[in-house]
């Protein structure tokens, strides 16, 4: 098992790319601002994130997107791992945040 972690910022952004066959087992996504009770939506964060075959080339199209504006609160996490995805060599993940450099992305991959 191995995990690469990447800072989201406001374009889409490569968090993920498979070196043979590999199994995403998890893909953590963090909102780092803190929360602030008195103000609960400032530093809430959207996500954006995309599936890309190697055949689609090196840009997320719209048919790969597989997160369309997820709010992420201040403080909170979100763990995608209900799912598994299994990615050929050259695949791609990429995410993207409404707020450069609140989101940080961990992406566990398993070689299948």
């Amino acid at each position: 098992m191995a995990i690469t972690n990447t800072e989201i910022v406001g374009s889409p952004t490569l968090i993920y790319t498979s070196i043979g066959n590999n199994a995403i087992t998890t893909i953590i996504v963090c909102n780092k601002v803190l929360f602030d009770p008195a103000n609960p939506l400032t530093g809430q964060t959207s996500l954006y994130l995309w599936a890309m075959p190697a055949a689609d080339g090196s840009t997320p199209l719209d048919k790969n997107l597989i997160v369309n504006g997820l709010p992420i609160p201040a403080g909170e996490t979100v763990s995608f791992d209900q799912e598994k995805m299994v990615l050929a060599n050259g695949d791609k993940l990429f995410a993207k945040s409404d707020s450069p450099a609140n989101l940080v992305a961990t992406v566990s991959t398993l070689a299948v």
